[in-house]
């Protein structure tokens, strides 16, 4: 009994593996390397950069 219950949760892991590496075809990577083109700093919402607002860079 106890090894059946192991397979089955060893199944599920590797079924959940599987699940999480796929790729959506309508899924963008752009949203991974969204940096600001002046100052280079990683941009974190949808907002503007805060060096356009404080004329830094």
């Amino acid at each position: 009994m106890l090894i059946k219950i192991m397979s089955l949760f060893l199944v599920a892991m590797v079924g959940l593996a599987l699940f999480g590496r796929l790729r959506l075809p309508g899924r963008k990577r752009a949203r991974l390397n969204r940096h600001c083109p002046r100052c280079g700093r990683p941009k974190i919402g949808p907002g503007p950069c805060p060096c356009t607002q404080n004329g830094e860079a």
